[in-house]
């Protein structure tokens, strides 16, 4: 019977790691669509606002399913929900703006600092206990940033602080998300962040619009909130089938994906200094995950 139990919950982690991998195979698609759209003149806050729009039709059309009542839509936390919004919006923004000047495998190794600001964060913000362990890896993860950045080099670009917007931006949302997990509805969630994006991004959006030049743009552009819904819709069920410490090092699937479509689209080719910090940065957030995999090992026991 145990074995029958055990065989269930690896086919639920493997489905849930399945749903991990395809989420970040959406997400990369809206980054190198956005990417090919800047190059070609379209502006971020353009593109930042279609995401948001695109995404807020298919969170009505979700939420409405169950019917457009007010309920649907309260919550007691919204102070929380709109700030964890707009810091979704401001990440896109940065996101959106560093991708016309920055190879994408960059802007993801500095991106993925995130985890690591997240847990430096964790301390003032969530009263959380950071060991020797996480404090190194938290030094040695803005080393790699650093490695990646070279902000003293000559190759120094400034646009390579937006990636680093977006990182603090993300870790961020990711800790309110935390924060709110379990006491306001995915659903609602995913209606708030793309409201408020559409909002707040409407007016620069139509200051700056222009139309696209070929078919092909105008598909890209439309299908960057189809692919940011379904990425975070898919990303948000994957935890309903496997914890957090067994999906994390899945998420370095996303530096994969850009660095491979950027090779295959754009011609960019990594260099040393942006494999060596990317590499330095993996490792850790990996050291990171393995602590509080442990961690969470311990308290399961206690719990036996």
């Amino acid at each position: 019977m145990s074995g029958v139990i055990a065989r269930a919950n690896e086919d639920r982690a493997g489905l849930g790691i399945a749903m991990m991998l395809v989420s970040y195979m959406f997400m990369a698609s809206v980054d190198t669509s956005v990417k090919w759209l800047v190059i070609g003149g379209l502006h971020a806050f353009q593109l930042a606002f279609v995401r948001y729009a695109g995404a807020l039709v298919i969170s009505l059309v979700d939420i409405g399913r169950g019917g457009l009542s007010r309920d649907r839509f309260a919550t007691d936390q919204f102070g929380l929900v709109l700030l964890r919004s707009l810091l979704l919006a401001a990440s896109s923004v940065f996101n959106f703006i560093a991708l016309k000047y920055l190879p994408l495998s960059l802007t993801s190794a500095i991106m993925f600092s995130s985890p690591i600001i997240v847990c430096a964060l964790s301390v003032p913000l969530l009263g959380e206990k950071v060991g020797v362990w996480r404090w190194g890896a938290i030094l040695l993860g803005f080393f790699g940033v650093l490695v990646v950045i070279r902000p003293f080099g000559v190759a120094f670009h400034w646009a390579t602080i937006l990636p680093m917007g977006n990182a603090v931006a993300i870790a961020l949302y990711s800790i309110l998300t935390r924060r709110l997990a379990g006491q306001v509805a995915t659903q609602t969630l995913q209606f708030y962040a793309a409201l408020t994006g559409t909002v707040v991004l409407l007016v620069p959006a139509v200051l700056v619009w222009q139309s696209p030049d070929s078919a092909l743009d105008w598909v890209l552009m439309l299908m960057l909130g189809v692919w940011a819904w379904f990425g975070h819709e898919l990303l948000t069920r994957a935890h309903g089938f496997a914890s957090s410490t067994t999906l994390m090092p899945f998420t370095y699937s996303f530096m994969i994906y850009l660095t491979i479509s950027g090779y295959l689209v754009f011609g960019d080719v990594p260099d040393s200094f942006t494999l060596l910090g990317a590499a330095i940065i993996m490792v850790s957030g990996l050291i990171i995950w393995a602590r509080e995999r442990g961690r969470g090992g311990v308290v399961a026991r206690m719990r036996v």
